[in-house]
Parts: structure tokens; sequence; C-alpha cells
């Protein structure tokens, strides 16, 4: 046991010394010398013998935790645990490397969605979407980080299949002490391609996004601290509920056979149906909708802000999709990396030929959107369909697919300020049903599961956690509308959140005017 009143008592005396030693030069100076020097030297000693004591009780304690670090390694055979998992040292550095990296490019998409939804949106809303797109990456980890995790990759069920609770990372989140497991973790025997630090780090980047969708969908109508509180649970009781069902080993993936390569379902679909029945709740924004039926366009302050976005977003989709084949493996990263693209490069092609078509003239909005589409739409399966099915029958068709359901849920009257439901919850599941259709386990695959099975497994897990999303998603908005309401007032929807929620302006030079009238209280 390390006596520490030894260690702190000879810090003090040390110190003591110190001052006396100072003490003893002034009276020195002064002539009084004698009896201060004489104590000075006892005090001195004393200090001497006190640190002397207390580095050999830090030495002993520091080679007993040495010791007891040795041994837990000692336990780990690591020649065999790389053989076993049949990776060699230097190919396990890289894969890791290789996941890590990939993580901090779905961490870069945060800023790409916080420039797409506030280009997308009015002016006088920019810093709130801003302030909320910054805060749910770091809600979302955290709450992963508490307990998300476990609930994700469970290793005890609580419903088996289908539900498990818990707190911590890998069990509890104590990472000391001479448990060989604890370092294991860090081995191939937790995984042949990663630690489990890079495990979660990965996974954490995803956690958020779910909730940076349905940012989109209620943009400019709704309250600031209901929204983020709302993010807690659907991000740690929806979305890693949903997930668990599939990559945490739950009954989707285990007795269905459902494939979702990097979530067009467990990520973007049920975004897409937290949006929804967001959109729903709070209603349409004032003036969306007028009287008679007729649509009323309110179109996005900053298209260059929205460009940039989705730039930021394809090129963080590199590392969403390609980080998902969870190996740093050339052949797989390099495919998959070639169908992300064409997949983009065909709905936004595919976007913009139909929004020419239909509507006369080339519509920016939809290009990005539809490039998007494309993105959500192969997360699914990019490693099963051919390039060309990639850019034509993935790709493609969901550029179609979202320019018609944006003019859909128009006519329905529920207000998407970015097109979120379009994008991620109609092209995630039709991208979901893609695993089913095109690829070696389609309709015509050559696969163990082609020739509609697959399809049917798609059908179920794709729809089961869209409704499961859409129904916590909307008991969670009732909630909060019911204890703290959360949409704001007229007054304030109409002079923008910027200065209701935050009392700020991201365009001072342009909005004044607003925030005259604001202060002035002649709203």
């Amino acid at each position: 046991m390390l006596r520490w009143s030894n260690f702190f008592v000879a810090l003090l005396v040390v110190a003591a010394a110190g001052f006396t030693g100072a003490g003893q030069a002034w009276a020195q100076d002064e002539g009084i010398g004698g009896a201060l020097s004489d104590a000075a030297s006892e005090v001195e000693s004393s200090a001497e013998d006190a640190a002397e004591a207390g580095a050999e009780t830090l030495s002993e304690a520091g080679e007993a935790i040495t010791d007891a670090a040795e041994e837990a390694a000692e336990e780990i055979d690591l020649d065999a645990v790389f053989a076993e998992a049949g990776v060699s040292p230097e190919m396990w550095a890289v894969n890791n490397l290789w996941i890590m990296l990939a993580g901090m490019l779905v961490f870069i998409m945060h800023l790409g969605f916080a420039c797409v939804e506030s280009g997308l949106t009015r002016a006088k809303n920019t810093v709130n979407i801003l302030f909320k797109n910054t805060m749910i990456p770091m809600i979302g980890i955290v709450v992963y980080g508490v307990f998300g995790w476990i609930v994700m990759y469970p290793s005890d069920w609580i419903i088996e299949g289908v539900f498990a609770f818990g707190f911590g990372i890998q069990g509890g989140g104590v990472y000391y002490g001479n448990d060989p497991s604890i370092y294991e973790g860090i081995t191939p025997a937790y995984n042949a391609g990663y630690t489990v630090w890079t495990d979660f780090f990965f996974q954490a980047m995803f956690a958020a996004t779910c909730c940076t969708i349905v940012s989109g969908a209620v943009a400019g109508r709704v309250k600031l601290l209901p929204f983020l509180l709302f993010c807690i649970p659907f991000i740690g009781l929806v979305y890693c509920v949903v997930g668990s069902w599939q990559w945490g080993g739950g009954w989707l993936s285990e007795k269905i056979g459902f494939a979702d390569f990097a979530g067009s379902t467990l990520v973007h679909a049920v975004g897409g149906a937290g949006a929804l029945a967001g959109s729903l709740i709070l209603g349409p924004r004032l003036g969306k909708y007028a009287k008679d039926g007729t649509v009323n366009p309110i179109p996005g302050h900053s298209m260059p802000l929205a460009t940039i976005g989705v730039f930021l977003l394809w090129f963080g989709w590199f590392g969403f999709n390609g980080g998902s084949e969870l190996t740093a493996d050339p052949a797989g990263v390099s495919y998959v990396l070639v169908t992300t693209t064409m997949a983009a490069c065909g709905g936004g092609i595919a976007a913009a030929t139909v929004s020419w078509i239909f509507g006369g003239k080339p519509d920016l909005s939809m290009t990005l959107n539809g490039i998007l589409a494309g993105l959500v739409g192969i997360t699914a399966g990019p490693d099963t369909p051919s390039w060309i099915e990639a850019l034509l029958l993935v790709g493609a068709v969901s550029g179609v697919i979202v320019y018609f359901a944006v003019l859909f849920l128009d006519k329905l009257k529920i207000d998407d300020p970015v097109g979120a439901i379009s994008v991620h919850g109609v092209c995630g599941l039709y991208g979901t049903l893609c695993c089913g259709l095109w690829g070696i386990n389609g309709l015509f695959g050559s696969g163990e599961t082609a020739g509609g099975k697959q399809l049917v497994a798609q059908m179920i897990g794709g729809f089961s956690g869209f409704i499961y999303a859409f129904v916590a998603a909307a008991v969670i908005f009732m909630i909060l509308k019911v204890t703290l309401g959360i949409r704001v007032s007229r007054e304030e929807e109409l002079e923008g959140l910027d200065l209701g929620e935050h009392d700020m302006s991201a365009y001072p030079d342009f909005q004044q005017t607003y925030i005259k009238s604001y202060h002035t209280r002649e709203i």
C-alpha cells in the first residue's frame, strides 16, 4: 500500500526548509544569525530524511504497479493472438490508422451538415442552426460513451436480440489494474481490425449524425433547449437500439439476414423518421403554405454555404463508407470508395436533369440534394453492386426519387426546410432495398440470398427501423411539447431565432434594424 502521507510530509518539510533558508539569509543580513541558523539546519536535516523516505515509498509503489502491468501483459501471448486473428502486427497497425482517419472524416461531416442546413434556411436563424450543429456532436459523443455504446453493442441482453442497457465503454469504462481483459482490448484479441478505442472513436462519430438530420427538418421554428434534450434519448435509446438489432448482433442480423453496410437504415432512415415526426408535430413555418393550398417557397439565404456543405459531406462520406469496411484492405476499401463516388455523381446528375425538365430551370438546391440522395442510397451496400449499378440503379434513381419526394411532402403540407426527410428517410429506405434488388444478392444475382430472399429481409429491417424511430421520436417530442413546449412564439419566428434564442446575429451589419426592434421591444 502506498504511504502517501510520508510523501506529502516530505513535500511540506522541503517547502518549509526553503522558506526557512530564505529567512536564514535575511536574518544573517540583519545580523540576527545564530538561533535561526541552527533551526534551519535541523529542519533541513529533517526534510532530507523525510524526502528519502518518500522517494523510497514512491519507488516501491512504481515498481509494484509496473510488476502488476507486466504480469497482466505476460498472460497474453501476443504472437499467438496475432496468429489466431490472422493479421500481422504491421497490418493491424495500418487497419487501426485507417479506421481512426475515417472517423475523423466522419467528424468533419458535422461541419457539412451545419453549412447545408444554415445555407438552405433563412439568414435570421443562422446562429441558432450553427449552435445546434455545434452542440449535437458533443452531446452525441458523450451520450454514446455514457450508455449508448453498451445499448448498441451489448454483452448481455435484457430482451434477447432486441434491447440492452448499461453504462460505460466495453462494460463499464474502467481500464486500469491487472485484469488481462483490459489489455486484450488493445490487441487483436478484441478484433482483428482494431482496438476497442478505435472502435469506439469511429462509432461515436456516427452517433450524433441522426440528430443533425432531425435538426434540418425542424429548423426555423423549434425551441433550442427542448431540441437539445430530445437529442439525448433519440441518440441513446432510438439510434443505438436500432443499431443493436443489426450491428450489435440483434434480431435483424441473427434471425432475418438483414444487410446494412454503413447505415442507410440504421443512421439515415432512423434520422429521417425522427425528422418526419418532428415536422408533423411542430407544423410548418409561418407563410409556407397558403390557405388555398399553394406552396410558398422560402429560399435559403446562402447557396454558396449550402454547396460548401454538400462537398464537405461528400468528402466525409469516404470515411463513412470506406471506414465501415473496418479494415484497410485495399481491394475492399478502394471498391467501396468507387461505388460511393459513382452513386453521388449519378444522384446529382439525375436530380439536376429532372429539375431542369420538370421545373424549366436547373435547380441547384435539388442538385445538391441529389448528390446526398445518391450517397445515402449507396450506404446500405457499397460493396455489392457493380459500379454501373451504383451509378444508375442506386445513385441516379435516388436522385429522381428525392426530387419527387420533396414535391410530394409539400403537397401533404409537411414542411422540411432542407429536404432531410426526402434525402435521408425516403432514399435511406430505397438504398436499403437496393441490397435486395441489385448486386450479387439482388433479384437476379448469384449470391446465397439472391432471388427475393434478401429483398424480403431488407423490407423487414428497413421498415422496422423506420417505424420504431418514428414512433419513439413522436413520443419524445410530444412529452417535450406538453412539458416545455417545442415551438417558438409567432413573434420570435418572424424576427428570427438568432435574436430570440441567442440575442445574436450571424450578419449584424445587415440586420441592425432587427436588433434595434428587438431590444426596444417594438416587436
